[in-house]
């Protein structure tokens, strides 16, 4: 089952559930967060509560995107509350190109870097058992819902950038309940837009290369994520693929378990307020900067993995240079 939120002629929003092929408005639900709040007031799974309505018209989500009609799947009414978050280094494959990258700029390269024995640390502890924490993995803040990016919708470069290049991921979907147990929603694509190439010159910058926009959906996932998920992120350029890659994600291919991840997130009290939405991003090893790929104003990014709806896509927008430095006033 997945659910999505569009955007009607009249600027209201309807939440769609698609079962197969078929997708229908689902009627009298405000929103997708009213929707979950629902769910967990009565007690219910997900599934149950959206079973529990009525269907309405039926709507064709491709039309829809290419319409440029999807809203994000989830939202808050204050964007201040939904928390854009992730993990790296959590995929077997995701150590080789960060490993490469930060020992190319260091005199001892030969030496095992730091990506890689966090890496290691995954692959030794991230999948505990018997209810226990493994260790923690690397993690970043992107930012909150300003930051979020609608499918279809811009991913814009700030004037100070030195890249923007994207990451293909999946994301958990989360609302936080009364008594701040968090609920899973589930899982959409998202593309985890960053900076490489400030990233590169020191892994001290990655957490300001982090801070750039990012999208999710236009599906969400509701249910259990299968073991082993195989997608595709292309590159067009003029309406042509100049890059295209498979990329795994699912646990099979991870070095971390996500009940490991998901704990380490939600440990901390600041990130378990009653009401608030988080999109947490799960990593990835496909990027195409790896293959010295550099995007351009205009370039549209593609996700897509079957099981997961529509595509998700976005357009790269890039600032002009404005050197000028931020002034703070004082009071």
């Amino acid at each position: 089952m997945l659910i999505s939120q569009i955007r009607n002629g009249d600027d209201s929003v309807s939440v769609v559930v698609r079962s197969g092929s078929e997708a229908f408005v689902l009627a009298g639900v405000e929103s997708t967060y009213s929707l979950v709040q629902e769910a967990i007031a009565k007690g219910q799974s997900l599934g149950e509560c959206i079973r529990s309505h009525a269907l309405g018209s039926a709507v064709d989500l491709e039309q829809i995107a290419r319409e440029g009609r999807f809203c994000l799947p989830i939202h808050h009414e204050d964007p201040a509350h939904l928390h854009l978050t992730g993990t790296g280094l959590t995929h077997l494959g995701s150590a080789s190109t960060r490993n490469a990258m930060h020992a190319a700029n260091s005199a001892e390269a030969a030496k095992e870097t730091d990506s890689m024995k966090m890496f290691r640390m995954g692959v030794e502890g991230g999948k505990p058992s018997n209810g226990h924490c493994g260790v923690q993995p690397e993690w970043f803040y992107k930012g909150n819902g300003i930051a979020a990016v609608a499918p279809g919708g811009d991913l814009v470069s700030p004037c100070f950038a030195e890249d923007g290049g994207e990451e293909p991921e999946l994301a958990g979907i989360y609302v936080v309940g009364p008594d701040g147990t968090p609920f899973r929603v589930g899982f959409a694509l998202a593309n985890e837009f960053s900076d490489h190439v400030m990233e590169r010159q020191n892994y001290l910058y990655l957490a300001h290369s982090k801070l750039r926009p990012a999208s999710f959906g236009p599906e969400i996932l509701v249910g259990d994520l299968p073991q082993d998920v195989e997608g595709t992120s292309r590159i067009l350029r003029d309406g042509e693929a100049i890059w295209e890659k498979p990329f795994l994600s699912g646990e099979k291919n991870m070095s971390h378990s996500f009940a490991n991840l998901e704990h380490h997130h939600f440990k901390y009290g600041l990130f378990c307020q009653p009401g608030d939405v988080h999109v947490h991003m799960f990593g990835t090893a496909t990027l195409s900067f790896a293959d010295k790929i550099s995007c351009q104003d205009g370039d549209e990014f593609e996700i897509s993995a079957p099981g997961f709806g529509v595509a998700l896509r976005n357009r790269l927008v890039t600032r002009e240079t404005d050197d000028r430095m931020v002034q703070v006033k004082a009071l």
